[in-house]
Parts: C-alpha cells; structure tokens; sequence
C-alpha cells in the first residue's frame, strides 16, 4: 500500500504539462500531457478539421499519431488537411489509416512511439475499446494523452465506449457549428473556429468584438 502524502508532499508535485500559448492556454490553461481528451458532437459540424487544428498545435510539444480510422485518407480528409494549412514538413504529425488497437499497442510501444494519439472515430472502435479495454489502454500508457472523437446521439456521445470517455475525460470539445464549449476539468469557456485564418479563436475575444 501506497503512503499517503501530507499537504505539503502534495503541493510539491510536479506535473508534466503543455505549456499553451494564446487562444488555447486562455480556453485550456496548462493541461497535463496525458489521459483523455473527448471531441464530440453532430456530424458535419467541424469536429475533424478542430481535431486537426488542435492536432497540429500540440504536435509542436511532442510525436502525435492521427489515426483517421472512419475516414481513411481519401481525398476529402487530405483536402481538410491542406485547407487548414498543416505544413507538410512537421515530422512530429504523422496520419495512420485504421489501425486495430492491437497494433496501436505495437506502436506505442516502439522505441519511437508517438506521444499523443488522435483516435477519430469511437464508432470504428467502440468494440475494441469495450469491456474495460479503454481503462487498460490509459493504464498501460499512463505517459500517453489519447484525443478521441465521437458522434452525438440524442445530446450524448454515441457509443457506449464513448460515454465512458467522456465521463473520465480531463478535457471535453462539443462542436456544433464551428464553435467549440471547452469543458471539463477547466473553467468553462467557448472557441471558435476561424475557416478563413484557419485557426482558433478564445469566446471571449468575439463577445468583446
């Protein structure tokens, strides 16, 4: 059994986190860089081209996978990818076709695995992710931060895998129409996704616009 810490011994932790800039640190602050984070909501409503942004900010801090498990990498997903304006010579951003969890987990743990993991969709892999096999992949992984996206269903995240993430998710995106509620282990706030900038904007810059 683990020995409890004092206060003292617990304000002393120190945490690994990514140090956000702009927009993202005002909406996020300094998330940990591991766990879960869930981006959800309707379709067509610009969850994948945020996932992208939010794929291409992070992938300046550490490796990241982008498995396009529903889409695959057909012409509309590379056409979102150069609307948005991703540099082609970022090494640290790769894509990856579906993948089975089974060899995400040969990945992950190859002497260059990737650090963080955007998993798009929770629908393709809500049979491997069921039956305590999410829990096991954050404890096996406990260095890794995995961003999922998920569908809406009658105002919840669709799939019973997806619930569950979002439940212990430290981070939570609902995107509807371009404008993304931040939520979950931070205060409460809105961004916006500017298709002209191809960029994020933090709510409050637009309400005192």
């Amino acid at each position: 059994m683990k020995r409890a810490l004092s206060t003292s011994n617990l304000f002393a932790i120190e945490h690994d986190v990514f140090d956000l800039a702009g927009d993202w640190r005002k909406a996020m602050g300094n998330p940990e860089r591991y766990g879960a984070w869930l981006i959800w909501g309707n379709e067509k409503n610009g969850k994948t081209t945020f996932a992208m942004l939010m794929a291409d900010m992070l992938s300046h801090f550490d490796k990241l996978l982008y498995i396009s498990g529903e889409e695959g990498t057909g012409k509309a997903f590379v056409q979102t990818v150069k609307r948005i304006g991703i540099d082609p010579t970022n090494k640290r951003l790769q894509w990856q076709r579906y993948i089975s969890i089974k060899e995400l987990y040969i990945v992950l743990k190859s002497r260059r695995a990737p650090k963080i993991v955007v998993i798009d969709n929770v629908t393709v892999y809500s049979r491997e992710l069921n039956n305590g096999r999410f829990e096991q992949l954050l404890k096996d992984f406990p260095e890794v931060l995995f961003i999922f996206l998920a569908h809406e269903e009658d105002g919840k995240p669709y799939t019973a895998a997806a619930k569950l993430i979002k439940r212990l998710s430290k981070l939570i995106f609902y995107v509807e129409g371009l404008t993304i509620d931040v939520g979950g282990r931070t205060e409460p706030c809105n961004l916006f996704i500017d298709e002209t900038k191809s960029a994020v904007i933090y709510g409050q810059q637009i309400l005192n616009n």
